[in-house]
């Protein structure tokens, strides 16, 4: 998502594009993901700057590309306890909080905004400004958007093996591709020529596990977290954050795999599901039951229903900046090349901002 962001950026402004894949189409983190654009968790400055731009060009791409499956859905995190409930009074009390469209509504004004959450909860924390796309089906469509430019080229199953001058390298059929500029946009493919160009690359690879179920029969209006997000967003980092972590340990199996809830609903009435989080090598090449069914048990409390069916389970592997403060890690590594990697979860949230950056910076 993020090369295909960039040349979004370069035909918009005029250019004539080459995008070249490894894969006849998306199959890493650019698909196995929830598809949504997170702006309430986003750590203030910088960060949150990037992903309310990214939620402004999503909407504008999404008028232009009705496949994308853009929805201005917010998202609400129940919580169940004084505790939860101080975190989530932290985070409307922060300057940015009008800026994140950060409301803290009562369980019936929840259940006004969202009528599928039937479960047991308090209160909840409304983000008015977070949306949804549609992951496995948005570069396709961002891509038939360009051709239709004239100016856009995709070469699938080709992998860029070598820079061989200035704006220019050769792929594994043994073509040379010249440009003004080489976007290295690599995601977690970090060995090979990325390993050649930067042997000390800031950027590490991260393992997930999530889910999606058949239709659940109703819409969820928006998307939902539970209140373990807070302790792994930068944006709710407080005092009661503290006292949260300090007197109320996470579920065993949920810090073991250090998980939260994430949901959003798929344009087919799936829900997809997650996630845990994995950054010792080697990575498991299995997926693991237990996580699935916290996530499901966590699920069920605040639907007050069972699932419906599971019918998908994958596991996925995204690229992040070691300094975890960082948005992106974009580096010129050659005469008219640049590399840009390492996003981290905020890759299909901040794409669309993260390509304009660089197209700014190198006056496109």
């Amino acid at each position: 998502m993020v090369g295909t962001m960039h040349a979004w950026q370069a035909v918009e402004r005029g250019h004539e594009v080459v995008q070249i894949e490894r894969e006849a189409e998306a199959r890493g983190a650019s698909l196995r993901n929830f598809g949504q654009i997170w702006v309430s968790g986003r750590a203030g400055g910088e960060e949150l700057d990037t992903a309310l731009r990214a939620r402004e060009l999503w909407e504008a791409i999404g008028e232009r590309v009705p496949g994308l499956g853009f929805r201005a859905i917010g998202s609400l995190t129940p919580v169940r306890n004084s505790r939860e409930h101080a975190v989530a009074e932290a985070a409307v009390a922060r300057p940015d909080a009008a800026a994140r469209g950060y409301k803290l509504v009562t369980a019936e004004e929840a259940r006004a905004i969202n009528p599928a959450l039937r479960g047991a909860f308090e209160a909840a924390l409304w983000c008015e400004r977070d949306a949804a796309v549609e992951p496995r089906t948005a570069q396709l469509h961002l891509r038939e958007a360009l051709g239709a430019s004239g100016r856009y080229t995709f070469l699938p199953g080709r992998e860029v093996r070598e820079v061989v001058g200035n704006g220019a390298v050769r792929d594994d059929h043994g073509d040379v591709h010249q440009g003004d500029a080489v976007i290295l946009a690599t995601g977690a493919w970090l060995s090979g020529l990325v390993r050649e160009l930067v042997p000390d690359l800031p950027v590490r690879r991260v393992r997930l596990q999530m889910m999606q179920t058949a239709p659940l029969g109703e819409p969820l209006a928006t998307s939902v977290a539970d209140a373990d997000s807070f302790r792994y967003y930068p944006a709710y980092k407080s005092e009661a954050l503290d006292e949260l972590n300090a007197e109320q340990a996470q579920a065993p199996i949920a810090a073991a795999h250090k998980m939260q809830l994430l949901m959003v609903q798929r344009q087919d009435g799936g829900l997809t599901i997650g996630d845990t989080h994995e950054y010792e090598h080697p990575f498991a090449f299995d997926t693991l039951e237990d996580p699935y069914a916290h996530l499901a048990e966590v699920v069920e409390s605040f639907l007050g229903r069972p699932l419906p069916q599971i019918r998908h389970r994958w596991a996925g592997v995204y690229a992040q900046c070691t300094d975890t403060t960082r948005v992106v890690h974009r580096q010129q590594v050659a005469d008219g090349v640049w590399l840009v990697t390492g996003p981290g979860g905020r890759g299909m949230t901040c794409s669309p901002a993260i390509a304009e950056t660089t197209a700014n910076e190198l006056g496109w």
